[in-house]
């Protein structure tokens, strides 16, 4: 049984925030939607059975967020614990403990892992991260292509901070073995007009036409519509894809994913901030599967695209 919304979109992965904590200060971060910092955190026993309920509806994609997920200790339980329930199991880090944990968490179950690199020189990479980090997180990619695959390179691309580097990046994704991602980005339809989003936020449609004459092929993704693009450059063929979330109707409209906070509540969306469902409090109370599930259906019914 798989779950729709009222939109007709199904719902088949769980994006799962671990933790707010995090070991760097991306200074434009959005920190999953989640505007606080949690009291309580999931315990590996309470996600399992979430992932548990959630397999029973068709929802077998689950990607682990943060803030930073490998900052808990517990992250290889939560791993292992997990892996028996899905098909596809990722997480998105800043790659800071990767070159000591790609290897454990393959072994533990997971199936790849997103990086968010946004900049190759060191000084805008401090910049934009606040650490000094570059080189250990350009090491443990290096290990994770080992292990993890694919191994995706997500770069949140910022005018007058790292647009320069786009090219750069393509060719040390094809170096590297591993999948860019190019993002444009993101803000609440509020937040659009402020000097911060129009000073940093760079239009990647131009990007992506290049992108097509560059192309030696052309794929469309299922989720979002999302294009894969193959440029050929020095080291090989790269992988390029493009995330263009702002004001894209088509994005919103194929979107299948369903999010959860570190303190145990669903969010439909992102860049919504009136769409918390509680289900911790429920399931620490005494609540049977059966309920937790209401819950869960209650969240798909409130999903709705955000940009129509």
């Amino acid at each position: 049984m798989t779950l729709y919304d009222r939109f007709g979109r199904p719902v088949t992965n769980l994006r799962i925030s671990l933790t707010q904590e995090c070991n760097f200060r991306c200074f434009f971060c959005h920190r999953e939607g989640q505007r606080f910092l949690a009291a309580n955190e999931m315990t590996p026993e309470e996600i399992e059975r979430l992932v548990r309920i959630a397999s029973r509806f068709g929802i077998r994609k689950v990607k682990l967020t943060g803030g930073e997920p490998t900052v808990r200790e517990d992250i290889l339980e939560i791993v292992r614990r997990i892996k028996p329930y899905v098909i596809d199991l990722s997480m998105t880090t800043n790659g800071s403990r990767l070159k000591e944990l790609a290897k454990p968490l393959a072994k533990a179950g997971l199936d790849r892992v997103n990086v968010s690199l946004h900049s190759l020189k060191p000084d805008v990479y401090r910049r934009i991260t606040g650490v000094d980090m570059l080189e250990t997180v350009l090491e443990g990619i290096e290990e994770a292509v080992k292990y993890l695959s694919p191994v995706k390179l997500n770069m949140t691309v910022m005018r007058g901070l790292n647009d320069g580097e786009i090219w750069d990046m393509v060719k040390f994704a094809a170096k590297t073995g591993a999948i860019l991602q190019l993002i444009e980005l993101e803000a609440p339809r509020e937040m659009t007009e402020t000097k911060f989003f129009k000073k940093y936020f760079y239009p990647l449609r131009p990007v992506e036409k290049e992108l097509e004459k560059r192309a030696v092929e052309i794929r469309e993704r299922t989720m979002h519509r999302r294009r894969k693009y193959f440029i050929p450059t020095d080291y090989g063929i790269a992988e390029v894809e493009v995330v263009r979330a702002m004001h894209n109707t088509v994005f919103c409209a194929n979107c299948t994913r369903l999010r959860v906070t570190s303190d145990g509540k669903f969010k439909t969306c992102l860049l919504r901030k009136d769409d918390l469902i509680d289900f911790l409090t429920a399931m620490r109370n005494g609540a049977s599967d059966e309920e937790i599930a209401e819950i869960l259906h209650q969240a798909v019914l409130m999903r709705e695209p955000y940009w129509k």
